[in-house]
């Protein structure tokens, strides 16, 4: 059954450096869009929508229209953290059908290293944020914030070290053929477990990688892709939620995937078995474990047997994800992992992933970005994608 979608994603870019320290923002952002438009055979010119999020510098999406020279009939800059990109797709969607625009362009940039080495570790919120007072008076670690959540789902559910390890692993022997990838060696468990503790129970390797560039997409009326002679990504669904604290009725064993990932497969009408690949978000291994259970690849508590002998790795595993080397290995650019997520989803069903993890015959894949901590408060965006024939 072919399915039809009101937009498509023409044009995929992610930038080849994980180290930028002789450019500027403004910089990554342009060379990203360029590179992204170039890709659907299309030019600044073309684009009459822009999407940005918190990374965009100055005046956000208005500087940035400024930079890029566009003319705009359309404009959003909501900011959901890691998954803003992914509810951009959504919201460009939306603005599609309703006619308000044709070629939308979204970008993400920064300099996640040179910030890292200014601030450490601690994560401390503006003191205007309505938290603030209870939660980060003395300042907390992004890591620590994760931590509680692996530790309690560790409790309720007999989580192992050895089963989040499972994930870097996979991360890892996917990330050996992405010459662009941060981290390119294969580890094992035993690596991730001699790593140095983080956050009890979260080891170094349990983290994602702390990178500078970024990436950008372009989101089309399908008037447009029939247009274009590259090949296009259906956008059949897309899910967003908000979780947070709920004034200390808080629940550490979910994210807000339990509520935007129905929405995302109800849309396009499709299961969790239908699906050929999966992007899941990877700040951390924890946040893979209870995604791929809150999206229903897996029962709630089963996450653990799941990626067990390799079930995430391509042409091992019956659910392949992150063939990139995702944020544990490859790229987490600006600490927000959502736009890779989409690149190598793109990658995957035009066929254009590497030889040796491309999912043959990918007709139907899964983005997921999560923004915020998990622990705490968060957005999740799921998208469902499908190639030109699916």
């Amino acid at each position: 059954m072919s399915r039809t979608a009101q937009a498509f994603i023409a044009g995929a870019f992610e930038h080849p450096k994980r180290s930028l320290p002789d450019k500027t923002v403004p910089q990554i952002h342009a060379e990203v869009a360029v590179g992204a438009l170039n890709d659907a055979g299309l030019s600044l010119r073309d684009v009459d929508a822009f999407f940005c999020a918190g990374d965009a510098p100055g005046f956000g999406g208005i500087s940035m229209a400024e930079y890029l020279g566009l003319k705009l009939s359309y404009i959003d800059s909501t900011d959901t953290g890691g998954s803003s990109y992914l509810a951009h797709i959504g919201h460009a969607r939306a603005a599609i059908a309703q006619g308000k625009c044709s070629v939308a362009l979204i970008t993400l940039a920064g300099k996640a290293r040179e910030s890292a080495k200014a601030k450490g570790s601690v994560q401390t919120l503006r003191d205007d944020a309505p938290e603030y007072g209870f939660e980060d008076v003395f300042g907390t670690s992004i890591a620590g914030k994760y931590a509680l959540c692996a530790k309690r789902h560790m409790h309720e559910f007999g989580t192992t070290s050895e089963q989040l390890a499972e994930i870097k692993v996979a991360a890892s022997v996917h990330a050996q053929h992405n010459e662009n990838a941060f981290l390119r060696k294969v580890v094992t468990i035993e690596d991730v477990l001699s790593s140095p503790m983080i956050s009890d129970p979260l080891h170094r390797l349990d983290c994602c990688v702390v990178t500078d560039g970024g990436g950008a997409l372009v989101v089309v009326s399908p008037e447009v892709a029939r247009a274009l002679p590259r090949r296009c990504v259906k956008v059949l669904g897309h899910g967003e939620a908000i979780k947070h604290a709920d004034v200390g009725r808080l629940d550490l064993t979910h994210t807000g995937a339990v509520w935007s990932g129905p929405r995302a497969f109800a849309e396009a009408r499709l299961t969790p078995d239908d699906i050929d690949y999966a992007s899941i978000y990877d700040s951390f291994t924890i946040t893979v474990l209870m995604t791929l259970e809150d999206l229903g690849f897996c029962k709630k508590g089963e996450g653990g047997r799941f990626v067990l002998d390799g079930n995430l790795i391509s042409g091992v595993g019956k659910l392949p994800f992150n063939t990139d080397g995702g944020g544990l290995c490859n790229n987490h650019p600006r600490n927000r992992g959502g736009m890779t997520k989409v690149i190598e989803a793109v990658r995957q069903l035009r066929g254009e992933a590497h030889p040796a993890v491309q999912v043959p015959d990918c007709r139907l894949a899964l983005a997921h970005g999560t923004g915020g901590s998990i622990s705490t408060r968060m957005g999740s965006v799921t998208l469902l994608l499908g190639s030109e024939d699916a």
